[in-house]
């Protein structure tokens, strides 16, 4: 077993404050695999393939602490969004839509927005609800549609919410985005029921897949449930941005080596919020290895019910453990069962203050937030996901893609192709 703990000293070499991207950068150079990566000049990495990619994961932790004060200093358009629909009063509801990794973004925030707000919250996909918009809708009374969006240029982006304008009076809405620039950022101008978020233009990734826009995405929306203790909501986010800066320094080399090995399928466990995270790692690793890589992600107890079968011999399995005592007993329940059975070839487990146990096996490999008290499992998510970019990233290596351009045959892109919008009968509330 390979244990990567977040044991800080603030007086230690390269564990200091960190001011910039660039000075989190050269902290990281010189340093095991990530800093091999490094020592290329930045157009030298361009060449090479992944110096878009590499840059957008490092730069996570200070774009969080960045993005906690944004929103902490002007919070206005998310005050005034909850409370355009009485949401700040446990009145009303809340939808958060997007697509791809925006809605995962979207199921990362459901649980610990719902518990904040109290009042009704769900994540649905943008094709569903221009395909289902009656079922997918909350059938009476007045509701915020949250849009997340890196480029906010997809097609059903703005199909989604010109439906709802146009058919659902009682709907407001706020888009979060990293794009200044794209159609959700600016088409709504005018229209006084649409607000809108712009996140710093850093987090709006170059490269194919999202990384550092996801967690952005997440971090923004949490904020949501926050406005009534935003210094508690900063301080936080300082607490998860030293966990992501220990992964990086930490974990980095163990789970390139991970990557490297035999490797048919990856499967990813998660429960409640972390689920949304499991999933955005596992399209992560789908993308980057171009689909070579099988992936299945999955809640610990949803996994007994058929998925099971999915684990083999050559099979990683990548537990993101919950900080919540009960759920926590269900989890290391289910790795025991998986012990018992021999199933899977080896692990890796994500959280805080985790027990040896869960991962017993000489190339098992454990991340530990323990130093951060304070993260809930929320929090943890953020840090699962930057886990799964890193795997995918390295293996992206190891298979021989580029991964600023995983798709070797353009299969997918940076955004979606435009496709037609078809218009249904009878509007989308019944």
């Amino acid at each position: 077993m390979n244990t990567i703990s977040d044991q800080r000293s603030e007086g230690a070499a390269g564990t200091g404050p960190i001011e910039s991207v660039d000075a989190l950068l050269g902290q990281l150079r010189g340093r095991g695999e990530i800093g091999r990566l490094l020592e290329p000049t930045p157009a030298e990495q361009l060449d090479r393939g992944y110096g878009h990619t590499l840059r957008e994961i490092c730069q996570q932790p200070v774009t969080w602490r960045d993005t906690a004060a944004m929103l902490a200093e002007a919070p206005g358009a998310l005050a005034s969004a909850l409370a355009d629909v009485g949401i700040n009063r446990r009145e009303g509801s809340l939808v958060l839509t997007g697509s791809g990794s925006s809605l995962y973004a979207a199921e990362c925030l459901v649980f610990p927005l719902q518990e904040a707000l109290r009042v009704p919250v769900c994540a649905a996909p943008a094709g569903v609800l221009l395909t289902h918009p009656r079922g997918a809708l909350p059938p009476s009374g007045c509701f915020l549609l949250v849009s997340l969006a890196r480029s906010g240029n997809s097609p059903e982006s703005r199909a989604v919410v010109d439906l709802v304008l146009e058919n659902a009076p009682r709907a407001h809405h706020l888009v979060i985005t990293c794009n200044r620039d794209g159609a959700l950022a600016t088409a709504y101008r005018s229209v006084p029921s649409v607000r809108a978020v712009v996140l710093d233009e850093k987090t709006d990734d170059r490269s194919l897949v999202m990384t550092s826009s996801f967690t952005n995405l997440v971090l923004a929306g949490l904020a949501l449930g926050e406005l009534e203790r935003l210094d508690t909501y900063v301080a936080r986010t300082g607490g998860l941005a030293r966990a992501a800066a220990s992964v990086l320094r930490r974990s980095a080399d163990a789970l390139a080596g991970a990557s490297r090995r035999d490797c048919g399928s990856v499967v990813y466990l998660g429960s409640g919020c972390r689920l949304g995270a499991a999933r955005e790692a596992a399209l992560k690793m789908l993308e980057m290895t171009d689909g070579r890589v099988s992936t299945l992600p999955e809640s610990f107890l949803g996994l007994r019910h058929g998925p099971m079968s999915a684990l083999h011999d050559d099979t990683l399995v990548v537990a993101f453990l919950s900080c919540a005592p009960v759920a926590r007993a269900y989890e290391l329940d289910l790795l025991r069962e998986l012990d018992r059975k021999q199933l899977g070839a080896r692990r890796i487990v994500v959280g805080s203050r985790i027990p040896k146990e869960a991962a017993p096996g000489p190339d098992d490999v454990i991340v530990d937030c323990e130093a951060e008290e304070s993260l809930t499992d929320a929090d943890l998510a953020l840090v699962d996901v930057l886990v799964g970019q890193l795997l995918a990233f390295f293996r992206c290596l190891h298979v021989g893609l580029r991964p600023d351009a995983p798709s070797a045959n353009g299969v997918i892109s940076r955004v979606v192709d435009t496709f037609e919008i078809h218009a249904g009968p009878g509007g989308c509330r019944p």
